[in-house]
Formats: structure tokens, C-alpha cells, sequence
């Protein structure tokens, strides 16, 4: 269903072309501030399609295919982000599944018999992409289980010379690793090896209350890293939770244009309505050119190429030609890893994982479908819908666009989704902070995550945990976390009877 069958002759004005323009912003690759894409016919359709709804009488139209084209109308189960797009071709069908194999594939040590599957570390924090994002769904804290291999500790600190400030200026870097385990705490590691320490977790309660009088309680975690193998922490090193995020819609992410990200971007907030969205400009590691930042929970990786690369070198220790670290995140300092066997095979290449397997992974996480809204016309959901509106959540969790019509695959083109995200930087206040700098994203800021499928993590992760590092234990507590720009929507939120709280999370519930 792609945008120009939606619209009906009424809609189709001719606008003079626009310029959207984020002030100070240079035309370069992936920061395009107008949609060169589109003429102006198409440009008056997009407006019209986007435009926030005023009318919560009934769903608006198209609204339960929140993918486009793409969206998955396949039964509701634990494998209900699993599903390919389902507008892309029975060839590309064969590509996915092949994708999913590698997806699903358990790495393992060096030397081995099984050559193509080698490799493995020799730190790391999972033998599969699917052991992080195990049914392409959310991580999970530990939960009173050792088995942490959803959620890890990231490790940086933030510039301490002038020659690593200057990296910081021209983005050559988005922060600096702890100098002995690197850029993320690796719990696991191959026979003979010994993994890098534990990531431990206290919570402290903190009551709050409603303004019905209802009382809660947030969580707020403390995380500490146990007997690290290596020595102790460099003491600037700061650790930051993150579980893994649900792959669903990833292409249509990549395909949204940079021109209406930045459109919304008002760092300065010259409109005075406390929201100033930041976009997060990177520098490209394969072309060396600025471009926005989209994935991650700080925005910090431009594709989801590169950002499959650094969980292969990160996560698995495995090598490839965008992030060719065939020890992983081993440092120099931690010689015996260093000096483990690698899985280069001369036969596949200078790299673990040769270019094939990056293509398939890459269009298998491109390609995961974003499953159909339900009840979108109960009268709750609605409700909710209007409330989430009147609180001033989409400011931020923008609920529409429409993807670029340039996009590689045809299956990506010019489709009208509904992820419910600005993909801008914003900040959300102490509560939230994790006093670690990720480009340009300080302690206190993070991306806006979409929403779409946030209603179904039960389903399919067998869990309800949010945030970044799952300290909620259920959407309202995750709506309760928010500060600094979101404080006033929080407060609004809080203030609210029981009959409209429980409204907007069925709307959400509903995404």
C-alpha cells in the first residue's frame, strides 16, 4: 500500500515545492533538508497524509497498516515480529530466510571444524544475534537470573586531551572506551579465557502517587560491575545499561527522509513549548561524510549496516569488512585475549564475516515486518488516543511519515508508517540520565524510541520491561520515568483519573 493509492482527488493540491531547512544544518550525504524526492504534487499529498489528526471519532484511514505495505497481517503470537515485509518479493522471501539462518546461527570458538561458523570472541556477550533479540523482540534485565545476554553495561568516558576533544569536534569519535574493557562489559568468554566480570543491579524503590491519590512505585537501579577479571574500571568509566530493542520496521526507519527528521528539530526551542528536539551527526565510517544518526538508543549509528557490523564485533567478536575487529571489543590490555586464535579464513576472505553474510543479515533486519494495529476503533483506544494527543506526547513521538520514494528497495518506497518516534535526541531529565556522552547526545538525553509494537512485548517477549534498561515493569511506570522536556506530558499524565490512564495505555497497548 504505497502513498499514492491512499489519497482521494480533494487531497491532491499542488503546493509549490518546499524547502524544509533545520537552521545551520549543511546539505550533505543523509542530511538532505528538503525532499528532493518528491515533486510537488507528491509534497502536498505527504502534508496532507502526515498532518496530525484532530478528529478521534474513529481510526484514521490506514491506520492499522502501521508499515505500510509492509505490515504484517499474519496471527498474533510469540512470532509476531518475526515475519518478512509482506509486500517484498517471493526472490527477496528466499533472501530473508537466509538471512534469518545467519540470524539465528550460534558462533563458536577458535580453531574449529565448522570453518564458516568461527570465530567466536574470544570476549563476548552472546553466540547468536537471536540470543540478544531472541524472536526479534526487547530485552530484559536479568531478573533475578544470571543470564544477562539481553542487556549489557556499556562502557566510555568523555574526553580528557585536546587531541581526543578534537575528535569529539570533527566526529571522529562519539566518546572514548575504558582503557582496559573497551567499549562494553563482556561477560563471556572462550575455554581458556576468562570473562571480564559481572554486571550486578540494585534497585531502590521510590513511591509516587497519582493525583487520584493511587500509589505506585519506580524502580530506580544502581549498577555496579562484579569482580572484574581485568583489574578495576578506569575511574572516569561510566556504565550505562542497554537491553536489546525490537527489530521490527528497521527499513522503514532507514527509508524516512532526513528532511522531515530535521523538520522537527528546534534545539534552541524558538516556538517556547519546552520540546527541542536534537538531531545526533555522525561521521559515516565507511564514506567518512556527516550524516543523521537514526538507530540506537542515542541515535548514534546512521544504518543498519553499520550498526549490524558493531553488534558483530561488539556483541559476538566476530569481524567484519565495516568493523574488521577480529578480537571484538578486546583491548590491548587484555593480552591472553589477544593472543586467542581468530576465524579468518583465507578461503572466505580477510574477515570472520565476509561480505554475503553482512548482505543477508543486513536485509533480514531490513525486512522485518511491523505486525497490524488491533482495535483501532475501540472506543478506548480512542480515548486514549485523543488523551496522548492532548498531553503532548506526539510531540515527540511523531506518529507519522511517509518513506522516501528513492528508496534502494521498492518495497520501502513512499510508504505512509506510523512509528511514533521524532528519531531526534531529547533530553528526559535526571531520573533518565546516565551521565554518558554518545556523540552528540549528553548524559541526559536519549532518542525517541517508536512505539509501534510496543503493545504486543508481552506477547512476544514474554515480559512488560521499558526504557532503556527495562527499570519499568509496565508502560505506566515507563510514562512515569519521564522528565526533563517530558515532564510537563508526565505531569499531565499523573494527574490524570483512573478511567483516562487506563485509556491511554490501551491505546498504546494497541501500537
Amino acid at each position: 500500500m504505497c502513498v499514492p493509492a491512499l489519497f482521494s482527488s480533494a487531497v491532491l493540491a499542488t503546493l509549490a515545492f518546499a524547502t524544509i531547512a533545520y537552521a545551520g544544518m549543511p546539505e550533505a550525504k543523509g542530511l538532505e533538508t528538503s525532499r528532493r524526492d518528491l515533486t510537488a504534487e507528491d509534497l502536498a499529498r505527504v502534508e496532507a497524509v502526515t498532518r496530525p489528526t484532530t478528529d478521534f471519532s474513529k481510526a484514521e484511514e490506514f491506520e492499522p497498516m502501521q508499515g505500510g505495505a509492509g505490515t504484517s497481517r499474519k496471527r498474533i503470537n510469540q512470532d509476531a515480529f518475526s515475519h518478512s515485509s509482506a509486500n517484498i518479493t517471493f526472490e527477496e522471501q528466499g533472501t530473508f530466510k537466509l538471512g534469518n539462518g545467519i540470524f539465528r546461527k550460534l558462533w563458536v570458538s577458535s580453531p574449529s571444524s565448522t570453518q564458516a561458523s568461527d570465530g567466536l570472541g574470544p570476549l563476548f556477550n552472546a553466540r547468536a544475534c537471536q540470543s540478544c533479540h531472541l524472536k526479534d523482540g526487547r530485552g530484559h534485565p536479568p531478573e533475578d537470573n544470571p543470564d544477562a545476554t539481553s542487556m549489557f553495561l556499556r562502557l566510555a568516558r568523555d574526553a580528557e586531551t585536546v587531541e581526543e576533544q578534537k575528535a569529539l569536534a570533527d566526529k571522529r569519535a562519539l566518546n572514548f572506551p575504558d582503557p582496559v574493557y573497551g567499549t562494553q562489559l563482556q561477560d563471556l568468554a572462550v575455554p581458556g579465557l576468562a570473562g571480564e566480570g559481572r554486571m550486578t543491579i540494585t534497585y531502590e524503590e521510590i513511591p509516587v502517587e497519582f493525583g487520584d491519590g493511587t500509589a505506585v512505585s519506580l524502580r530506580k537501579p544502581t549498577y555496579t560491575v562484579d569482580a572484574p577479571a581485568y583489574g578495576p574500571l578506569d575511574p572516569k568509566t561510566t556504565l550505562s545499561a542497554r537491553v536489546t530493542p525490537a527489530m521490527i520496521g528497521l527499513g522503514l526507519v532507514e527509508q524516512v527522509h532526513p528532511a522531515d527528521i530535521l523538520a522537527s528539530a528546534d534545539p534552541d526551542d524558538r516556538d517556547g513549548d519546552g520540546i527541542s528536539g536534537r538531531p545526533q551527526i555522525v561521521r559515516d565510517p565507511s564514506s567518512g561524510e556527516l550524516t543523521l544518526g537514526r538507530f540506537g538508543w542515542k541515535a548514534q549509528t546512521a544504518t543498519i549496516r553499520q550498526q549490524t557490523a558493531d553488534a558483530f564485533a561488539g556483541d559476538i567478536g566476530i569481524s567484519t569488512p565495516e568493523a574488521p575487529k577480529h578480537w571484538g571489543d578486546c583491548t590491548e590490555a587484555e593480552a591472553a585475549c589477544r593472543a586467542m586464535p581468530t576465524g579468518v579464513q583465507e578461503r572466505l576472505g580477510d574477515v570472520e564475516a565476509p561480505p554475503p553474510v553482512m548482505d543477508l543479515v543486513t536485509f533480514y533486519s531490513q525486512n522485518l515486518a511491523v505486525p497490524a494495529r488491533r482495535k483501532t476503533n475501540d472506543k478506548s483506544v480512542l480515548a486514549g488516543k485523543k488523551i496522548f494527543y492532548e498531553l503532548g506526547c506526539v510531540s515527540c513521538h511523531t506518529p507519522k511519515f511517509v518513506t522516501r520514494r528513492d528508496a534502494p528497495n521498492k518495497a520501502q518506497a513512499f510508504q505512509l508508517i506510523w512509528p511514533y518516534s521524532d528519531f531526534l535526541l531529547h533530553d528526559m531529565g535526571e531520573g533518565l540520565a546516565d551521565g554518558q556522552r554518545v556523540g552528540e547526545a549528553t548524559g541526559e538525553e536519549w532518542r525517541t524510541p517508536p512505539l509501534w509494537g510496543i503493545g504486543l512485548t508481552k506477547t512476544v517477549s514474554g515480559h512488560t520491561f521499558f526504557l532503556h534498561d527495562g527499570r519499568a515493569r509496565d508502560l505506566a511506570e515507563a510514562i512515569l520515568w519521564h522528565g526533563g522536556e517530558a515532564q510537563k506530558a508526565r505531569d499531565g499524565f499523573a494527574a490524570l483519573g483512573h478511567a483516562d490512564r487506563e485509556a491511554l495505555i490501551r491505546f498504546l497497548e494497541s501500537l
